[in-house]
């Protein structure tokens, strides 16, 4: 089917939703260790606590993705999806801040976190279902502009109830979580569902055929019949995807490295802080104020990054990139003073930019339209697949390697980022043509 090209107000009302799922993600990756401090973790029992994130993108995206390929309701094929998720979601932000004990927190990230995937997903395979070949780019862009956006309010929340609306900083721990960031995840809960809401209802999706729609229907989802389908699917995998998925398995093991270890970093490198004490707090909230910096940084970079992939090879452009994240994690073992760790987020948001839109743009060109939502359940694998990995190596690494020092963790993701950018430079089978990304079209291999 040849699709109509869409005016910039039609990308953005497709792509606004991601504001409100970056609500919770910010939320969920600025604050999450911090609430496991608060009700008593140790250090290196972080990472396993944070299992549950990956776990359920391995079990949730894929199957979305193929469940979504099957389906047609009143609301089109993807929306449904998208909007329960963000049901769910929404109700998963209101309940953690007030989690009682550490393993009650930890069971609300697999809601939290699973409802966010099985919204997320089928927004990835709606701009690309949507689009024309020659505007895929400019549609993971908006997304990533619309994510950075999200990241940059919800992580500086919880920084913003103290410093601008007077939220008293109070003491933490022993079950206690501050009140600013119970009120950042209450608003966050009304910002997802909100955004996802005006996607939902300003978004049409093409219809099938008479013919198209018989077939799906006639397609009953079945769990044996659907992991087998999809397991086929992986075994038919393009050869830019397996290049691209070996790229994003280091690039995700860093950004885990941060998302999991950079609070702590702060309160113990720069306000030596424990997490019963009001400097823990403080502590925090600034670790929250940088994320915000480099979500701010990969909002306004993605401006750029549509009229760099004009120019140069998306390639070159996401190695480049990389390579600016991994300065910028690595500089935090060198960082002395907390506003220096400002302009090491500045690496890391030309990097979340560039990882936020050029894989998915690189890859979808790769992919069968039919079996579009299934094949970007699969790629996600290699964002959860490492996720899964540095959860269960990242305490032994902390206890027998890196002397339970955060910081060092932190610069750890910094190494991944480099070896990420060198495994891009290497990637052999992606071969943009003159006219750079959005000129992209088909092939691949097999």
């Amino acid at each position: 089917m040849n699709k109509p090209r869409l005016s910039f107000w039609q990308i953005w009302n497709m792509s606004f939703g991601f504001l409100g799922i970056q609500f919770g993600w910010g939320l969920q990756m600025a604050n999450m260790s911090a609430i496991y401090k608060y009700l008593g973790a140790a250090d290196h029992e972080i990472a396993w606590l944070w299992i549950a994130a990956p776990l359920t993108g391995l079990l949730i995206q894929p199957v979305v993705g193929q469940m979504s390929d099957r389906c047609w309701t009143g609301l089109g094929r993807r929306r449904p999806f998208i909007l329960i998720g963000a049901i769910l979601a929404s109700l998963a932000l209101l309940l953690m801040p007030n989690s009682p004990t550490l393993w009650i927190a930890a069971g609300l990230l697999w809601v939290l976190d699973g409802s966010i995937n099985a919204s997320m997903q089928p927004f990835r395979a709606l701009v690309a279902d949507n689009t024309p070949e020659d505007q895929n780019s400019q549609g993971f862009a908006m997304q990533s502009l619309f994510i950075g956006l999200g990241g940059t309010v919800s992580s500086a929340l919880p920084w913003m109830m103290t410093n601008w609306f007077g939220v008293q900083v109070e003491e933490a721990g022993g079950g206690h979580i501050p009140a600013s960031v119970k009120l950042s995840f209450y608003i966050g809960a009304v910002a997802f569902l909100a955004a996802v809401i005006y996607t939902v209802f300003t978004t049409r999706e093409y219809p099938p055929s008479d013919q198209d729609l018989a077939e799906i229907r006639a397609r009953k989802f079945d769990w044996t019949l659907g992991l087998g389908e999809i397991t086929g699917l992986v075994m038919r995998t393009p050869r830019r995807m397996w290049e691209l998925g070996l790229v994003q398995f280091f690039t995700w093991i860093g950004l885990f490295c941060m998302w999991i270890y950079f609070s702590p970093a702060v309160a113990k490198r720069l306000y030596h802080a424990t997490p019963n004490s009001p400097e823990f707090a403080m502590a925090v909230e600034w670790a929250g104020f940088c994320f915000a910096v480099y979500n701010a940084v990969c909002f306004f970079f993605s401006f750029a990054l549509i009229a760099l992939t004009k120019r140069i090879s998306a390639k070159l452009v996401h190695t480049a990139c990389l390579l600016a994240g991994a300065v910028g994690l690595a500089s935090v073992l060198v960082a002395n003073d907390k506003h220096l760790l400002l302009l090491s987020m500045v690496g890391v948001g030309i990097a979340w930019a560039s990882i936020l839109s050029m894989p998915y743009a690189m890859v979808s060109t790769a992919l069968p339209k039919e079996n579009m939502g299934a094949y970007m359940g699969i790629f996600n694998l290699f964002i959860v697949i490492p996720q899964v990995v540095a959860t269960l190596a990242l305490g032994p690494a902390m206890q027998f390697f890196l002397a339970d020092d955060p910081v060092r963790a932190v610069a750890a993701g910094g190494a991944s980022f480099g070896i990420a950018a060198v495994l891009t430079l290497l990637a052999v089978s992606y071969q943009p043509p003159r006219g750079g990304l959005a000129a992209v079209s088909g092939g691949g291999g097999h």
